[in-house]
């Protein structure tokens, strides 16, 4: 299976092509806003390469955890779905296989449960056994629900356990979880657009003094000295906007 498939690893997100250009685009123009306002020079962005290279992995990290919750919460629906065709008599394999359709219908044939889906279906009909398919997803997906199932599942299925009533209690925890987490999110949600504000605010009255006291910043702009200030100020910045993304970014 594993040479038939390339699994994807969800601690990493891999850009797509349009992505790519989106991002690449929206991180040039950054560097370009940033060679401007601190250096005034065109020139300078083609030094400031590593802002471009910080924005773009922030940005793939940001993706990965948005993924990696998507992926919980589909996750969920996905033990719902095989635990209502246990019930109606299938075996947990089989039950596995069923839950494809429920999927698709729920959420489309592309979405990242139902490719996982594929994997696992791939895998039965090869005869690796369901437990190691699903400590593979565990272990790749990196959230701890889904791990933590994987080695009850093993568990249970090797002591006989209640299988129908552990799949209903995951599926419970991981909704409660997915609960808490939008809560948190609700209440952080104004200090998100604070923080983005905060982002902007030095480049507004960089912009708003240079406009209305024409010169005022002229000696911070093409000198020795000039350059290592406004080096300095940028490196703070970029440690003020690392910082606050730390700060907003709480996981359940």
């Amino acid at each position: 299976m594993s040479k038939s498939y390339n699994l994807p690893d969800y601690s990493e997100y891999r850009f797509q092509t349009k992505e790519s250009v989106l991002y690449i685009s929206e991180g040039m123009l950054l560097v370009a806003v940033i060679g401007y306002f601190f250096y005034r020079s065109w020139v300078a962005c083609m030094g400031l390469a590593p802002v471009l290279i910080l924005f773009l992995k922030e940005k793939k990290k940001e993706l990965a955890k948005k993924q990696r919750l998507e992926l919980g919460i589909q996750f969920k629906d996905l033990i719902l779905a095989v635990a209502a065709n246990q019930k109606a008599g299938y075996s947990i394999e089989n039950a596995f296989r069923e839950s494809y359709r429920d999927m698709v219908m729920l959420y489309g044939e592309e979405e990242i449960i139902c490719e996982e889906l594929k994997y696992i279906i791939v895998g039965l009909d090869n005869n690796v056994v369901l437990e190691k398919l699903l400590y593979s997803l565990g272990m790749r997906s990196g959230l701890p629900d889904i791990i933590q199932f994987a080695d009850i599942f093993l568990i249970a299925k090797r002591s006989g356990g209640n299988m129908t009533e552990i799949l209903a209690k995951t599926a419970a925890v991981i909704e409660q979880k997915a609960e808490t987490d939008k809560e948190i999110q609700l209440m952080i949600s104004a200090k998100k657009m604070e923080q983005k504000i905060m982002n902007i605010v030095p480049f507004l009255i960089i912009f708003y003094v240079g406009s209305t006291s024409k010169g005022f910043f002229d000696v911070l702009y093409h000198n020795l000295i000039g350059i290592i200030i406004m080096t300095v100020c940028l490196g703070f910045y970029i440690a003020a906007y690392l910082l606050s993304r730390r700060i907003v970014d709480i996981e359940v």
